[in-house]
C-alpha cells in the first residue's frame, strides 16, 4: 500500500505540537506581564485631575492632617471627599483669585460638585472598609505610600489580591501605633518584627486570609 503522508509530515507534527504549547504559554506570561504592567495597574503614574491639587504641598509644606479633608476615614468604610466648601475655607483668603483655582469656585458658586478622578479604585466584587484598618493600626502611608511627597497623586501599591493578601498574611509586619497611622516617615523605635506581634496582641489582629474578608 502507497504512503500516504510524506515522511516529513512527522516533523511537521511534531514542530505544530510544541509551537502550539509555546505560543499559549507565551500567552498565558503575556497576559500576566499586562495584568502587573504600569498601564494596567497605574502604579506610579499621576493621574489628570480638574484640580492639580498638591499633597505634597498641603501635607508636607502646610502641615495639615489626613483627616482634616478625609473626615469619615475613622468611621466609614470610606475616607471621603473633601465638598468644596473645605476647600474655599482658605481659599477663600488665600490665593483667592488664581486661575488654577478657578474650577474650585465655580463648584462653590455653582454647588456642584467636582469631578475627581479616582486614583485607588478598587473592583465593585472587593469591600474594603478604612476604619477596620485605621482601628487596626495601619498606617495610610502602607497603602497610599508617601503622599507628602506627590506633586501629584498616583497609586504608590498595584492593590491586586496578591498584593492585599501578602499583608493580610504577616500583618503583624505593617501595623504601628493608632496615634501613627496618620503619620507619614513614621518609623518604629524598636524593630517591627518586636513591635509588630505586640500591637497585634493588643489591637487584635490575627492573619484574615478568608475568601469572604474581601468578598461579600
Amino acid at each position: 500500500m502507497a504512503q500516504i503522508f510524506h515522511p516529513s509530515t512527522n516533523t511537521i507534527s511534531r514542530f505544530s505540537i510544541f509551537g502550539a504549547l509555546f505560543a499559549v504559554a507565551g500567552l498565558l506570561w503575556l497576559v500576566l506581564f499586562m495584568n502587573r504592567s504600569y498601564y494596567s495597574t497605574q502604579v506610579n503614574v499621576p493621574r489628570e485631575q480638574p484640580v492639580p491639587f498638591s499633597h505634597k504641598h498641603h501635607v508636607s509644606g502646610l502641615g495639615i492632617d489626613c483627616r482634616h479633608c478625609h473626615t469619615s476615614v475613622e468611621e466609614s468604610a470610606f475616607a471621603g471627599i473633601p465638598p468644596t466648601k473645605t476647600c474655599m475655607n482658605c481659599h477663600s483668603q488665600i490665593w483667592a483669585d488664581a486661575p488654577m483655582l478657578e474650577p474650585v469656585r465655580e463648584s462653590y458658586r455653582s454647588n456642584e460638585s467636582l469631578e475627581w478622578t479616582r486614583v485607588h479604585d478598587l473592583p465593585d466584587f472587593v469591600y474594603f472598609n478604612h476604619s477596620i484598618h485605621v482601628k487596626k493600626g495601619v498606617g495610610c502611608e502602607t497603602c497610599h505610600g508617601r503622599v507628602d511627597q506627590m506633586p501629584l497623586m498616583w497609586k504608590e501599591n498595584t492593590l491586586q489580591m496578591e498584593w492585599c493578601w501578602s499583608c493580610h498574611e504577616q500583618p503583624e509586619t505593617h501595623l504601628r501605633p493608632r496615634d501613627e497611622v496618620f503619620a507619614m516617615g513614621w518609623k518604629p523605635a524598636e524593630s517591627q518584627a518586636e513591635l509588630g506581634p505586640k500591637l497585634a496582641a493588643e489591637y487584635n489582629v490575627r492573619s484574615a486570609l478568608d475568601c469572604s474578608v474581601c468578598h461579600r
